[in-house]
């Protein structure tokens, strides 16, 4: 395989930077199949509010073969090859969404995630169509995200993902710590830090009827450290009958399982550990919620977290993940990784009157509306875009260039 070392702008991308037309716009991802995943939403919330900015956007991912409009912009699906071989299957080789690639010839080829094939194929198309690449990696440089599965990385890097990096012309991520993760893993190209959006529903926060539930929401995975929060669990339970913990997602590897073998073996009686809720059925149990608890070990983003104040909800935080700026907006707590922190924490918030927390759901929603506006967040990344190729001269604040 052959990786582009340099980017030969086409005379159509040129003009179109210096025009102001629409840009050609390619969204890559391996998939978005899985709705408890953050990219789920945000890539095709990103990919809308782009269309409707008159851009020519398209998204590219794996699943079954499929092209229908959605929300103003093309997603394409593309099926994975070798479905008989179990190993190169899981790399989600797609020889057509290549060549589907290839053909589109956008000005912008803008990929989210690492260490599957779909991430790398900007890299072997861009001097052929003359795209700008640009590259999130959605939380798969982090220290922890890059210690699960560290051998099979690790080959794939060598094989492919690391000269891919090196064709980079501009990295996404999602927060200032994932700034800090591309630069730790020695990345030194220009990073825009443009977090994700978030849809505030025009609904009264304050109208809804709060439950004693904290509920923590999203993939069941060891990486999201919900055994800590069993744990801290453990500490209050007794001391405030009638809350109830919550665990709700897709379980990945078993780990559902080992969560109420834990719950259990605590005696824990208001512990429950359940499937993943989607749409409707998601907002409405966020709204009800009097706490939202996100113990991760790591996160560039954490979706759920905007989710949460969106639907008014205030949220604790372990600083896994980017949101300290809850307790400067004085919305959550952004809390200190493990066991102990967490009930201290979970001690605390439960404390406080029903009315204190309702305010701090409200600041929380606030918050969201202000700076997380899909609208606001879709202007930053189209304005990167036509900084990268030439449209303007100075940096956005946003873009950070390496010094």
């Amino acid at each position: 395989m052959e990786f582009a070392t340099e980017a030969r702008p086409t005379v159509a991308t040129r003009a179109y930077s210096l025009t102001g037309l629409p840009l050609r716009i390619v969204h890559t991802i391996a998939s978005i199949e899985e709705e408890a995943s953050g990219p789920s939403y945000s890539v095709p919330a990103l990919a809308a509010r782009q269309a409707a900015r008159n851009d020519d956007v398209s998204v590219y991912s794996i699943g079954k073969k499929a092209a229908y409009l959605r929300d103003g912009f093309l997603h394409r699906r593309f099926e994975s090859d070798f479905a008989d071989y179990p190993v190169l299957r899981r790399m989600a080789f797609s020889g057509s969404l290549l060549r589907a690639l290839k053909l589109a010839k956008p000005d912008i080829i803008h990929n989210h995630g690492l260490w599957l094939m779909p991430n790398v194929y900007g890299a072997l198309v861009k001097n052929n169509t003359g795209a700008k690449l640009v590259l999130a990696p959605r939380g798969m440089l982090s220290p922890a995200a890059l210690r699960f599965s560290a051998v099979r990385k690790k080959a794939f890097g060598a094989l492919f993902q690391n000269r891919a990096l090196s064709s980079v012309d501009l990295f996404h991520a999602t927060s200032e710590q994932e700034y800090h993760d591309i630069r730790a893993f020695g990345l030194t190209g220009a990073v825009a830090i443009v977090p994700n959006g978030i849809d505030v529903l025009e609904n009264d926060p304050a109208a809804q009827p709060k439950e004693k539930i904290v509920i923590s929401l999203g993939r069941i995975h060891p990486k999201k450290g919900l055994d800590r929060l069993i744990r801290a669990w453990s500490s209050v339970e007794a001391d405030f009958p009638g809350w109830n913990l919550l665990i709700l997602g897709p379980s990945e590897g078993g780990h559902a399982d080992e969560l109420r073998r834990l719950a259990a073996n605590l005696s824990l009686a208001n512990v429950q550990v359940r499937d993943a809720v989607y749409g409707e059925r998601k907002r409405e149990l966020l709204a009800r919620a009097e706490l939202f608890a996100l113990p991760t070990l790591s996160e560039n983003f954490g979706m759920t977290v905007a989710e949460s104040l969106a639907a008014g909800t205030p949220v604790i935080s372990s600083k896994g993940a980017p949101w300290q700026m809850l307790e400067t907006k004085r919305c959550g707590w952004w809390v200190d990784h493990g066991a102990e922190p967490l009930a201290s924490c979970l001690r605390a918030a439960m404390s406080i009157s029903p009315n204190e927390r309702v305010a701090m759901g409200l600041r929380g929603r606030e918050w969201m509306l202000q700076d997380f506006s899909w609208d606001s967040i879709a202007s930053r990344m189209t304005e990167s875009y036509r900084w990268l190729i030439g449209g303007r001269r100075e940096v956005p604040k946003w873009i950070r260039v390496f010094e």
